[in-house]
């Protein structure tokens, strides 16, 4: 549940919609949407890029660390 909650967290944290991250990932609206709720797996490309793009590791994402800035 934690991949869940670190999506929306981040995402609002910057004041994008999902339409907008979709567009980064290239992928519909509603497939973000099962990212974030949980309802799809996330690939593995899609979180490298989303880290990425939000400035922030992996692990972070996923919840397996507290500590959001990057080494």
């Amino acid at each position: 549940m934690k991949i869940k909650l670190r999506l929306k967290e981040l995402r609002s944290e910057l004041g994008k919609t999902q339409a907008e991250i979709s567009k980064i990932l290239n992928v519909k609206q509603n497939t973000y949407s099962q990212y974030e709720n949980n309802q799809r797996q996330i690939p593995l490309e899609s979180l490298v890029t989303l880290a990425e793009y939000y400035g922030v590791s992996v692990d972070y994402i996923l919840g397996l660390t507290e500590n959001d800035v990057l080494s």
